[in-house]
């Protein structure tokens, strides 16, 4: 049993595949591939996001994922090869960790998150208020 957080994502990390930024950068906008942003909105506000990015927020996820939810959403079961990212990285792995759990088998990480994605240079997408 996890003793803490940092042991929850390190056993997340070891279970789910990470990408780079550059693997991720060539995967934006490709058919058959959804972006999935699980920031709170209020980072995607303040930072933006990968260009074309779904967002799902992390204390929504299961219940967008899963298919006997109330709030499923479709955007979950086409199949696609899920790409998660957060700011630097922990929560996506245990978002990615978590959409395995629900039976999404295509899913991966970003390593390094958003921040990384940043500071590669990488395009960003503003976001507005709603």
């Amino acid at each position: 049993m996890p003793s803490g957080v940092n042991q929850m994502v390190d056993d997340a990390m070891a279970r789910v595949e990470t990408i780079s930024v550059d693997d991720a950068k060539e995967l934006v906008g490709k058919d058959g591939v959804t972006i999935v942003d699980i920031r709170d909105v209020r980072e995607l506000w303040r930072d933006g996001k990968i260009p074309g990015a779904y967002h799902a927020p992390r204390g929504m996820l299961e219940f967008w994922i899963a298919e006997d939810s109330p709030y499923t959403k479709d955007v979950f079961q086409t199949g696609n090869r899920f790409v998660f990212y957060c700011a630097a990285g922990a929560r996506s792995a245990l978002a990615t960790d978590t959409a395995m759990k629900l039976g999404l088998t295509n899913v991966c990480h970003i390593g390094g998150g958003f921040g990384a994605w940043k500071k590669a240079g990488n395009e960003i997408e503003a976001v507005e208020k709603k």
